[in-house]
């Protein structure tokens, strides 16, 4: 793989086997922050977002969502599916943290050291601590918990099976804890998406997959009735692809579909999917 600079000044990687970028070449961090957080994350109402993104690649999604869990004051449960996962060497040498946000590289850092498969917790209260008050030998350590899958938002809701479903994920919430700092969970997948069977559901969901005619095995229908089947009510699907054929196939699913502005510089339009209320057929 190759690293270039993209026009709003962040790096990217180029993968010469595809002809393919990890982002945008208008702007990496641009079409991130707009796409994913801007016209998804935050236009979601859920309390607690519980995120599902297609392609861990560079962190860089995660990255950001976890900054804006810090300002939205969110806690948010993030899953990752990634069938190759990329060396931290390689990861050290676009710079991301370095240039969107110096002071929080170590929690950039522990997204990627965070073990495959396994749910992990990584203390934003914690992290914002003056970087001089931790012991450099504690960073790693101090930020990254591993979590009890049974405390988990689904889970608990299985629990509370007397109550409606909406009611029942805001009393998860509010008994999960009364911190006032919010906490931001991963779970990182080393898989392959178009065979691997998710269990959760989700509010948001990233699909950063490369394009479909680099890799059209991640753009087929029963992949979108799958995501259409794992977000809850009111879900919300953004993507970079605002193809004819890509809104088709939402819109099959089930999604409202909508095209909106791209990022600065960048796309004229990107796509914007939720999944509309029970009683709405599909096409």
């Amino acid at each position: 793989m190759e690293i270039e600079l993209t026009n709003d000044g962040s790096p990217t990687l180029f993968v010469p086997e595809l002809n393919e970028h990890y982002h945008s070449t208008k702007g990496a961090v641009t079409e991130s922050q707009h796409i994913f957080i801007h016209m998804g994350l935050e236009q979601t109402t859920a309390i607690k977002p519980r995120v599902l993104e297609i392609g861990f690649g560079t962190g860089l999604n995660a990255f950001l969502t976890l900054l804006a869990a810090e300002k939205l004051k969110r806690d948010i449960h993030y899953t990752s599916i990634e069938l190759y996962p990329l060396k931290e060497e390689l990861v050290r040498q676009l710079g991301y943290p370095e240039q969107i946000a110096p002071d929080r590289a170590d929690d950039f850092y522990a997204l990627h050291r965070a073990e495959w498969n396994k749910e992990v917790t990584l203390n934003l209260h914690a992290a914002t601590q003056p970087k001089n008050n931790r012991p450099d030998s504690q960073v790693e350590n101090a930020t990254l918990q591993s979590v009890n899958p049974t405390s988990s938002l689904v889970q608990g809701c299985e629990q509370l099976n007397n109550r409606p479903q909406r009611n029942c994920r805001e009393t998860a919430v509010s008994e999960a804890g009364t911190s006032d700092a919010p906490r931001f969970t991963l779970y990182k997948i080393e898989g392959d998406f178009t065979r691997y069977a998710l269990n959760g559901t989700y509010d948001v969901v990233y699909f950063d997959a490369f394009a479909p005619e680099k890799q059209p095995e991640m753009w087929e229908q029963a992949l979108f009735d799958k995501l259409f089947d794992l977000l809850n009510p009111a879900g919300i699907l953004t993507t970079y692809c605002s193809k004819g054929v890509v809104r088709r196939m939402l819109q099959a699913s089930g999604f409202k579909v909508e095209r909106l502005p791209g990022p600065p510089n960048g796309k004229r339009e990107i796509l914007r999917a939720t999944k509309v209320q029970a009683g709405i057929q599909k096409e």
